[in-house]
């Protein structure tokens, strides 16, 4: 009965991050309404949250809980660099080269991924339904973000290697989690996560030569960004995937963000959608429902 309800536990925190990223697009565009480039947006993701996370730490452990073992702090490296860092870059690069709606169908093959990652290092066992859920997943999140137009003619290889670069990364996040060791404090590894990626972006973007003056609008966006997206998002997220067993599990939870945001988007910004985007949403709830459904003994 325990194992039952830790399981749902650790499905609802993956989805409640899943529902805070759904708001990654709202603040995107009011930076981008104050004048923020996508490098200078990208960096203040990152760096609010770090320092957001820091009385947290001390609140929640003390300044004890900021010493962590080496395999920890190496994890947490990876994390921002790659987790954080490069999916950031890789989809970012993939937006400005083939589209949003295309970036965000690329970045949403994790799942594929992360099953490919799951069974290679954990040997985890691919039940028909797993599979049935991923394929339904995917397919919801391309009609969702698509709503049924597809556009080949502007594509192209490097933004497609773009996207699946960021889906790659992005997928990996479950799989880096299960070598930290269990019951690791997520407020920690948040903390030092965000200072890794927040290190790198700003090595690799250089926001601060766009010559673009950060000043208070920005940074009020870039702190709410921080938070809500960011520093409370990726806490629920670590807390679920203490919880969670099956990794391949994660991102299909995690959709629903696309849901979110496609409703962020028709609610604050009048976007519209059809019958086809209607189904996407249903498809990808649907998939959730499916991965999360009582396993049978031999399943």
């Amino acid at each position: 009965m325990m194992n039952k309800k830790s399981g749902l536990a650790g499905s609802l925190l993956i989805l409640l991050a899943g529902v805070l990223w759904g708001s990654i697009g709202v603040f995107v565009k009011e930076l981008n309404r104050v004048g923020a480039t996508g490098e200078v947006t990208n960096f203040l993701r990152q760096s609010p949250a770090f320092v957001l996370m820091i009385p947290v730490c001390l609140l929640k452990g003390g300044p004890r809980s900021l010493k962590v073992s080496g395999r920890t702090l190496l994890s947490c490296l990876v994390f921002g660099v790659i987790c954080h860092g490069m999916t950031n870059i890789c989809y970012t690069a993939a937006v400005n080269t083939i589209g949003m709606s295309s970036s965000v169908v690329l970045l949403y093959l994790a799942p594929v991924f992360t099953m490919l990652f799951s069974i290679l290092f954990f040997k985890e066992k691919m039940s028909l339904r797993k599979v049935a859920a991923i394929f339904i997943n995917i397919l919801g999140c391309v009609l969702t973000v698509t709503n049924g137009v597809f556009d080949f003619r502007t594509l192209a290889i490097v933004g497609i290697l773009f996207g699946i670069g960021s889906g790659f990364c992005y997928g990996l996040a479950p799989i880096v989690w299960k070598f930290t060791r269990e019951g690791e404090n997520p407020y920690v590894v948040n903390l030092y996560s965000f200072l890794f990626a927040a290190i790198f972006l700003g090595l690799w973007m250089k926001p601060w030569q766009g010559g673009i003056a950060i000043d208070g609008k920005m940074i009020f966006w870039g702190v709410l960004f921080g938070l809500v997206a960011t520093a409370a998002a990726y806490t629920v997220y670590y807390m679920g995937l203490q919880i969670i067993t099956e990794s391949s599990r994660v991102p299909v939870i995690a959709s629903i963000e696309v849901v979110v945001a496609t409703l962020f988007g028709i609610l604050l910004y009048s976007e519209g959608i059809g019958p086809v985007g209607i189904l996407g949403i249903v498809l990808v709830l649907a998939s959730i429902a499916i991965m999360n459904l009582k396993k049978k003994p031999k399943d």
